[in-house]
């Protein structure tokens, strides 16, 4: 199997392996997953290094429009002067406009909004271009994957057997044997994450493409951990869920190392609040 891309780590916070890009080369240079604006000097570094040039990106497509992958798309333009913008048709607006999406980032984030997020940039109207399901982004079909968030898309590219999942497929670092769900608010949606999940099982993939953090082809075990581990937090939401971190370091699943950086991609606490505003709407 031919990986006909190069994944991108933004050093995010100052730490590897956190946040990805992917970059796929081709007659139409595309890149998927923006990122945070916070990062984009490394990003830009990240492509140069590959051996391409910004300017000559034509696709920059977001599988979502939480800052941590599409914050940067507006400043991006600015290097990409050739790019549209591919995004979601929940989420375009908010990339048009993202004062509500700033607002809101701003009640979680407060004063650390600069140096987590950086300079959120709205996407000229005439820049965006709306993915609908099963639409075919040169070799990449948009598959609509809520659960996460509404204005969720993964991108499944046949050619190689890779989907590239945004945070549907959860977060993993390092081949650990853990996948975490991302659950904040305020989208989360347990039912539609399930039937998500065997979206992806159904396209048959080789190879998972995450931007929290890297490729893996243990699928079936992936995907399997992932619905598990939703299952259980949502039965045992009640307790601390940090204080289950210990039981998760006892049975080796994590150590302090990872659980820190795992911690940085995202909290617990992000992850009860989606899960409250979840059960809070039923």
């Amino acid at each position: 199997m031919s990986q006909s891309y190069v994944r991108i780590d933004h050093n995010y916070q100052g730490a590897a392996g956190a946040i990805a890009s992917y970059l796929l080369p081709g007659p139409e240079l595309t890149l998927i997953e923006a990122g945070p604006a916070s990062t984009t000097p490394v990003l830009l570094s990240g492509i140069r290094s590959a051996g391409f040039d910004p300017a000559d990106i034509t696709r920059l497509i977001v599988t979502h429009i939480h800052l941590d992958h599409a914050g940067a798309s507006g400043l991006l333009l600015r290097h990409f002067p050739r790019a549209k913008v591919f995004v979601h048709p929940k989420g375009a607006k908010h990339l048009i406009d993202p004062s509500k999406l700033i607002a809101s980032a701003e009640r979680i984030y407060g004063d650390q909004m600069q140096t987590l997020w950086g300079d959120i940039v709205p996407v000229p109207e005439d820049r965006v271009v709306i993915a609908e399901d099963q639409d075919m982004i040169g070799s990449l079909k948009a598959i609509d994957t809520p659960g996460h968030a509404v204005h969720h898309h993964s991108y499944y590219d046949a050619s190689t057997g890779t989907v590239f999942t945004g945070d549907v497929a959860g977060v993993r670092i390092d081949t650990t044997r853990y996948v975490r769900p991302p659950t904040p608010p305020p989208e989360l949606d347990l039912d539609a994450w399930a039937k998500s999940i065997e979206r992806l099982r159904r396209l048959e993939p080789r190879r998972l493409a995450l931007t929290h953090f890297g490729e893996y082809e243990d699928i079936a075990w992936h995907l399997d951990d992932l619905q598990s581990r939703l299952n259980t937090w949502r039965d045992w939401l009640s307790a601390d869920c940090s204080a289950r971190t210990l039981e998760e370091h006892e049975a080796g699943l994590l150590s302090p190392e990872l659980a820190a950086r795992y911690e940085r991609v995202g909290t617990y606490q992000a992850c009860v609040d989606g899960f409250a505003r979840y059960f809070a709407k039923r």
